[in-house]
């Protein structure tokens, strides 16, 4: 009995906030979705999954969903790398670790707007990026990095790379403290090289903390938006626009708040199913001790 009352003591404000603030809210959102409502008067226009069709079948959606794919992929393929490349080097005792871990993660306490407004004036046309480049003789490489729809995606991708990086890194450090000192030097006793060190011995370690960093990794690539909205508002011409910044342009600026609630509860499916997939899959093997 005794038990049972602490455990209903903890875990009770925890689970009335879930219910109120995410589980409700989901709720919600998916009657709304059910009506074609502009955010003023009754639910009286019922539509169904009208909204839903209209969502999928969008092309401009479509489009979100393949930019967010586009960043998800080159999360992986690019800052994943760069992130445990730069954690193992700032893992080796340097002269000044400490300042160059301070460094690299500095942009990530900046919030998204500060980042995105630092950014929307060091890319504008004539802006620091295209004088670095002229003063370096690179001309020719130098765009319309916000406004050129081949670009633009990438750029954002740049943008979030080096916010996000500092967060990526942190964490792998902190896995790669956990790794036994021990097991190095038996490797090096072998006759292991560093490589071979890293590749058979710290690399396999650090794999719980790689598949937490693709979770959140992938997650907050397909939920992307501050940085993204504040620099283009989905722009130029869509090429991009995100599954966020859909739902807000179609929500909030469009009053469309039926069509809007059906985004949102689109977007919290696709993040859901990646989420159980991932946890049955990936995540399982890590997380059998701590719910057994």
């Amino acid at each position: 009995m005794r038990r049972r009352l602490e455990l209903a003591l903890l875990l009770g404000p925890a689970l009335l906030l879930f219910v109120g603030f995410v589980l409700v809210p989901i709720i919600v959102a998916a009657y709304y979705s059910l009506y074609d409502w502009q955010g003023f008067g009754a639910l009286t226009d019922f539509v169904g999954l009208g909204n839903y069709w209209d969502v999928l079948g969008g092309n401009v959606f479509q489009g979100a969903v393949g930019h967010n794919l586009v960043i998800v992929v080159l999360s992986l393929v690019v800052q994943l790398p760069v992130s445990v490349a730069i954690a193992l080097l700032l893992n080796r005792k340097l002269r000044g670790r400490a300042a160059l871990r301070l460094i690299v993660f500095a942009p990530y306490v900046l919030s998204e707007a500060t980042t995105a407004v630092i950014w929307l004036l060091i890319l504008q046309p004539g802006g620091f990026t295209d004088q670095a480049l002229t003063f370096l003789g690179l001309h020719g490489v130098i765009h319309q990095w916000l406004a050129d729809p081949q670009v633009v995606l990438f750029t954002l991708f740049a943008v979030i790379t080096w916010k996000y990086l500092g967060f990526g890194i942190i964490l792998l450090l902190a896995g790669l403290q956990g790794i036994p000192p021990e097991l190095l030097e038996a490797a090096a006793l072998d006759g292991a090289s560093a490589g071979q060190a890293v590749r058979r011995v710290v690399l396999p370690l650090l794999g719980p903390t790689i598949r937490i960093w693709i979770f959140l990794s992938v997650i907050g690539s397909l939920q992307v938006f501050d940085i993204v909205w504040i620099m283009t508002l989905g722009g130029p011409a869509n090429a991009s626009t995100t599954m966020a910044t859909y739902l807000i342009d179609h929500g909030f600026k469009r009053y469309e708040f039926g069509y809007g609630s059906a985004v949102a509860v689109v977007l919290f499916i696709i993040c859901f199913a990646f989420a159980l997939v991932y946890q049955r899959f990936a995540l399982r093997r890590d997380t059998e001790g701590a719910m057994g």
